[in-house]
């Protein structure tokens, strides 16, 4: 008797965890995809292409100014002394250091402008991708870039229309 109740209890407890399994929905979306379709997101990459192309015409200006500098150094050298032409290569060299730090907080702004930028954009994806999920009943929601076989229900079509993107 004791061995049946424990057989009871065992095969309760196996079709309780089937029936959980089976009420659990899972969907895949690509937001790589999603976010590179955003309006937004196209907003934004034209103003960061529109700064990027400011920071290059400026760092070209101050490149174009220190050769010309080089190239003037490097014709009168002959004529200058010992100590001016020593002098003028510490100058050459702090110039050419100038410029790769204003390079490098160049690229700096523009990532820390792009990640200010990308954050809301990321959390309204999100928050479609949430709201589609909970609509449809769904479980989970995979990324499909990790998946090897996605034969699921992609909810990219979904998140689309709730975000009003064709």
């Amino acid at each position: 008797m004791k061995q049946f109740r424990t057989l009871l209890l065992i095969a309760i407890v196996t079709l309780g965890f089937n029936t959980a399994q089976a009420q659990t929905k899972v969907a895949h979306i690509s937001t790589d995809l999603l976010i590179s379709l955003m309006p937004e997101t196209k907003a934004l990459n034209a103003e960061l292409e529109k700064l990027s192309k400011t920071y290059e015409a400026e760092l070209k200006a101050e490149n174009d100014k220190l050769e010309a500098k080089l190239k003037k150094y490097d014709a009168e050298a002959a004529s200058q002394t010992d100590e001016v032409n020593q002098q003028r290569s510490i100058e050459v060299q702090q110039d050419q250091q100038k410029l790769y730090q204003s390079s490098q907080i160049a690229r700096e702004d523009l990532n820390k402008k792009r990640d200010e930028k990308l954050k809301p954009i990321l959390e309204k994806a999100k928050k479609a991708i949430d709201e589609i999920a909970n609509e449809q009943g769904y479980t989970y929601v995979l990324e499909a870039s990790t998946l090897i076989v996605a034969n699921g229900t992609d909810l990219l079509p979904a998140v689309k229309a709730k975000l009003g993107i064709q």
